[in-house]
């Protein structure tokens, strides 16, 4: 895949699905400074949002505002808690919304999550002529969202670099 210093790139990263992957499998903390590096590749970059849920601790501010400080604007979504106990909390058709929108003004869109409801989006995309790069874990990422898109970058390949203790 051709990747060369004029693409103009936006980064969307799934927090929870990249959160919960690395924490499951690893025990461990996601170094997202690393995965834009990855994801620029020497190349323009327009824009980097992580989407990200908070709880009514607000208890995650400083994660967020080390996103901020690695080159991400942050979304930010309250968690939702229903009657009984049962939580709800992502950002799919948030980020889905937002890589449509800017997608005109891009030439390759990078999705970091392993979730496969994006398809859609990928194939949406590519058919409008944007290229779709996928950065996950391979242990937790969708197969058939692999399969589709047009480059992947397995995190597990490097755990050293992408990955970092919890403390």
């Amino acid at each position: 895949m051709l990747k060369h210093p004029e693409q103009r790139i936006a980064v969307f990263v799934d927090v929870q699905n990249m959160y919960h992957s690395a924490r499951n499998i690893y025990n461990a903390r996601v170094n997202f400074k690393e995965i834009l590096k990855t994801a620029e590749s020497d190349r323009k970059l327009i824009n980097a949002i992580a989407y990200v849920i908070t709880s009514p601790s607000k208890e995650e501010a400083p994660f967020f505002d080390a996103l901020e400080k690695s080159g991400f604007k942050i979304k930010t979504k309250d968690l939702q808690i229903f009657p009984g106990g049962a939580k709800k909390a992502d950002w799919d058709v948030g980020l889905a919304v937002d890589a449509i929108r800017m997608s005109p003004r891009l030439d390759v869109v990078i999705i970091v999550s392993g979730d496969g409801d994006y398809i859609p989006l990928v194939e949406y995309l590519q058919n409008s002529g944007v290229q779709v790069e996928l950065i996950a874990f391979g242990e937790s990422c969708s197969k058939n969202l692999v399969e589709v898109v047009d480059d992947f970058a397995d995190l597990s390949k490097d755990k050293k670099r992408y990955l970092m203790k919890i403390r």
